[in-house]
């Protein structure tokens, strides 16, 4: 099932059951959004992102970059990242989309898809370093692209286009019952920019590290 021109009134859940996905349609609009995907080309440090898949360390085409309130540890394809400080308009953007949805972030994963050849298999964000049916808050810039979902017992699947400066809000138990994925597309040449903002489980017994200020000279 797709939903390329639904004209429900937003925000409306694409899922049809066992999940919340939210989707807002354009939240952020040019030249704002231009503004903003231009800052995050310029000023992210991307980095190729990597995976082990059977004891293989490989490097996806694709590049990521790792944020938050603290320098927390975020595993997932088998490998580990800490996050970096926060840049002014990645705290930026963090209080429009909590504004927006009502939902509080204290990290946020960064993917740049250079062009449609690049994108993302299917898997479900359920990391333990998550919090548990935690809200994740997905925010496009560039390419329009389409984004899918499938169901993990029935294979029912649904598609969406998320148009730049859109905003989709993933939350409650649509990680345990959903799968999602960016198919690679042949039809588009522009880059893409995709934040998802999340929420690190902080554990009292075993407080994060903090970021170090630098000392002065």
């Amino acid at each position: 099932m797709d939903l390329f021109n639904n004209e429900a009134e937003l925000p409306y859940n694409i899922l049809p059951k066992d999940g919340t996905a939210l989707y807002y349609g354009k939240v952020i609009v040019s030249p704002r959004a231009d503004h903003y995907f231009d800052c995050l080309m310029d000023k992210i440090a991307w980095k190729f992102d990597e995976a082990v898949i059977y004891g293989k360390r490989i490097q996806t085409k694709r590049k990521v970059a790792w944020y938050g309130d603290l320098p927390f540890a975020y595993t997932y394809s088998n490998t580990q990242k800490t996050a970096l400080p926060w840049i002014p308009e990645l705290l930026e953007l963090k209080s429009t989309v909590s504004e927006i949805t009502g939902e509080n972030y204290n990290s946020c994963l960064l993917n740049l898809y250079h062009n449609g050849n690049e994108g993302m298999a299917w898997h479900s964000d359920g990391e333990t370093d998550l919090k548990k049916n935690g809200a994740i808050a997905s925010l496009s810039f560039g390419a329009v692209r389409k984004f899918a979902f499938k169901h993990k017992n029935t294979q029912e699947k649904v598609g969406i286009l998320l148009d730049h400066g859109s905003l989709l809000l993933m939350k409650g138990t649509t990680q345990t019952h959903w799968l999602h994925r960016l198919p690679p597309t042949k039809l588009v040449d522009r880059p893409r920019i995709n934040l998802t903002f999340r929420s690190i489980v902080e554990n009292s017994d075993k407080p994060h590290p903090v970021f170090q200020k630098p000392v002065p000279t």
